[in-house]
C-alpha cells in the first residue's frame, strides 16, 4: 500500500484479503457511507422489521460501549462499524473503532479512521491523542488537506501533527534498485541466495519454475515447471549452502499458468540439487491432513526443513520422507513470513496482523516477541529473514513501507532496539519476498500481484512493469540504538560521515527539520 493512500476495497472480498487490507475494506467505506446517509432512499417497502437485516441493525442499535469493548470478534466489530457508519451513530462507531483498535493495534489505517472519527465528534483531545500516537510509532500519513479532519483544524498541535506525520512519510536510507528482472507475465515474487555461485534465484508463481539471474537482470531457466508432478507456481525459496541444496515451497493455484483440473489445489516441498537445479526429493503432507498450500520455507544449516501454510495457520516439520505437523493456531489471523535462528533453536513467525512471534524448538513452547509497542510496530511483515543476531522485517503493509532490522535479547524472546534501513522509497510500490546474501538484503519492490484476480487471470497487462529487485544495506549504521528500545522515539539516531541524523520515529534524512512541538492548542 502507498503511504499516505487509504483506498475502499470491495466489502465482498473481506475474507481474501491480507488482515489490513479487509479492515480498510469493513471500515474505510464507513465515513463516505455515512456521508450519504442523508440522501439514503427510504427502506425498501418489502423489507419489514421482521427481516434479518433489520434485526440485526436493531441489536447493533441497543448495544452498550461495554458490550462493544467486550467483544473478541473482529469480523463482527467490522460489521457493526459499517452499520454505524451507515446509521451516522458516530459514538457508537468510535467506540467500535476503539474496540478493534484494541485487537489490531499494528494496523495505521485503522487508527486513521477512527482519529476521523473523533474528528467528526469535534473531539480535538482525542483526535490528537491518537495522531500523536501514529507519529510516534512511525506511521507516515498525508492528512493536512484531508477534509474528514477539518473539524480539528486550526490549532498549533494540528500543524505539529500534520508536519511530522509527514517527515514520516519522506524517504530514509541509501537503498536502490540493483537490478531489473525481465517484464512480462512472469510473477516473480520469491528470492533465494546461491553464496557459491554468487547467483540469485526467482522463483515464479505464474509460469512454475525457478530462474537463475547474473546483477544485470539477464535470467535464465535453472528450474522447469512440471503441470503434471510439480514444481507449479512458487511461493517460497530457502538454500541450504552447506549441503548444495534448494527448496521450493510450490502449489498449484489459478494463478500458475498451468492450472488444471488434474493438478488443482496440490503442493509440496521441492529438493533440488542447489549447483544443478536436479530435482532429488518431494515432501507432501498425507492425504488425511486435508488440503494445504504450503507458502513458507525456513531451513537450518544443519539441514532440518520447516515449512508452513500461512493461511491455515499451521507450521510442519519434514521428519524422514514427510511433513509432520509442529504448530496450529487457529487465534492467528494468518502467517506471513517464517524464519530460523542461526543455531536451530527458536523458528520466528509474523502475523500480518498481531506481529511477530516464536517458537522454542528445543522445549516446544510458542512465545510472543517482547517489544516497546509505543515505538515500534510490527505488523504488515511480508517476509522475515534472520543476519547476524537480527530479524529483518520486510513490513510492506507498514505506512510508510519499509524495512526494518530488529536487534534481539540474549535469550531471543525480546527486541533491544530497530534501525530503519530503508523506508518510503520511490520504487516501493508492493513489498514481497526478499534474501539475505552476504550483507546485502535483496527483495521485490514492486509485487505484480495486484494485476491478476482470483482467478488468475491477468486483468491489467497494461499495467505490468518489470520488477524492481532492490538491494538494502543489512549493516546500515551498525550498533547504533535505533527505536524501539525506549518508550520516546529516537531523535538522533545513526550518524553519517562524523554527522548524526535527524531521526523522527522511524528515521529522518538530515535535511530534514523537525517540526516545532506544540506549545498548546
Amino acid at each position: 500500500m502507498r503511504r499516505g493512500h487509504y483506498p475502499v476495497p470491495d466489502i465482498i472480498k473481506v475474507l481474501r484479503m491480507k488482515i489490513q487490507s479487509w479492515i480498510l475494506a469493513c471500515l474505510s467505506a464507513m465515513f463516505s457511507i455515512a456521508g450519504a446517509a442523508a440522501d439514503k432512499p427510504a427502506p425498501d417497502a418489502a423489507k419489514t422489521s421482521a427481516s434479518p437485516e433489520a434485526v440485526v441493525e436493531q441489536r447493533a442499535e441497543a448495544l452498550t460501549e461495554q458490550q462493544i469493548k467486550q467483544s473478541h470478534d473482529i469480523p463482527g466489530l467490522a460489521q457493526l462499524a459499517q452499520i454505524y457508519g451507515a446509521q451516522n451513530d458516530n459514538q457508537r462507531l468510535i467506540w467500535t473503532l476503539e474496540r478493534v483498535s484494541e485487537l489490531m493495534p499494528n494496523s495505521g489505517d485503522l487508527k486513521l479512521q477512527l482519529a476521523m472519527a473523533d474528528a467528526k465528534a469535534g473531539d480535538k483531545t482525542k483526535a490528537y491523542d491518537v495522531l500523536l500516537h501514529m507519529q510516534m510509532q512511525g506511521f507516515g500519513y498525508e492528512i493536512g488537506d484531508d477534509p474528514r479532519f477539518e473539524p480539528v483544524h486550526g490549532t498549533r498541535v494540528w500543524d505539529y501533527i500534520v508536519a511530522n506525520l509527514a517527515v514520516n512519510a519522506k524517504q530514509f536510507g541509501e537503498g536502490k534498485v540493483a537490478f531489473d528482472l525481465p517484464k512480462g507475465d512472469h510473477l516473480y515474487e520469491t528470492i533465494a541466495f546461491d553464496p557459491k555461485r554468487k547467483k540469485l534465484l526467482f522463483g515464479s508463481m505464474r509460469e512454475g519454475g525457478i530462474a537463475i539471474a547474473d546483477d544485470s537482470g539477464k535470467a535464465s531457466s535453472f528450474v522447469a515447471a512440471d503441470p503434471a508432478a510439480g514444481p507449479w507456481g512458487i511461493d517460497a525459496l530457502a538454500v541450504d549452502a552447506a549441503h548444495s541444496r534448494l527448496y521450493a515451497a510450490s502449489a498449484a493455484t489459478p494463478l500458475y499458468r498451468g492450472f488444471n483440473a488434474d493438478n488443482a489445489n496440490r503442493s509440496a516441498v521441492f529438493e533440488f540439487d542447489l549447483a544443478s537445479g536436479k530435482q532429488l526429493h518431494k515432501y507432501t503432507l498425507p492425504q488425511e491432513a486435508g488440503q494445504h498450500r504450503l507458502n513458507l520455507l525456513a531451513v537450518t544449516k544443519d539441514g532440518q526443513i520447516y515449512a508452513g501454510d500461512g493461511a491455515a495457520r499451521e507450521l510442519f516439520k519434514v521428519e524422514g520422507d514427510a511433513l509432520r505437523p509442529l504448530i496450529a493456531n487457529p487465534h492467528l489471523t494468518g502467517i506471513s513470513a517464517l524464519t530460523v535462528s542461526d543455531d536451530g533453536k527458536t523458528l520466528y513467525f509474523a502475523d500480518y496482523a498481531l506481529g511477530i512471534f516464536g517458537y522454542d524448538l528445543t522445549k516446544g513452547k510458542a512465545f510472543e516477541l517482547a517489544h516497546n509497542q509505543e515505538s515500534l510496530v510490527l505488523g504488515g511483515i511480508d517476509d522475515l529473514l534472520w543476519y547476524d543476531g537480527h530479524l529483518v522485517a520486510i513490513e510492506g503493509g507498514m505506512v510508510p513501507s519499509r524495512i526494518m532490522r530488529l536487534k534481539l535479547a540474549a535469550d531471543g524472546r525480546s527486541i533491544t532496539g530497530a534501525m530503519p534501513l530503508d523506508v518510503a522509497h520511490p520504487a516501493f510500490a508492493a513489498l514481497g519476498q526478499g534474501a539475505v546474501a552476504g550483507d546485502s538484503l535483496y527483495f521485490i519492490a514492486n509485487s505484480q500481484k495486484s494485476h491478476y484476480d482470483d482467478n488468475g487471470v491477468l486483468v491489467e497487462a497494461d499495467k505490468l512493469e518489470a520488477p524492481h529487485v532492490f538491494r538494502s544495506n543489512l549493516r546500515f549504521a551498525w550498533g547504533q540504538s535505533g527505536v524501539g528500545s525506549s518508550s520516546v522515539p529516537v531523535q538522533n539516531g545513526p550518524t553519517k560521515d562524523g554527522k548524526p541524523v535527524v531521526m523522527p520515529a522511524h528515521g529522518r534524512s538530515k535535511e530534514d527539520k523537525p517540526a516545532p512541538q506544540p506549545s498548546g492548542g
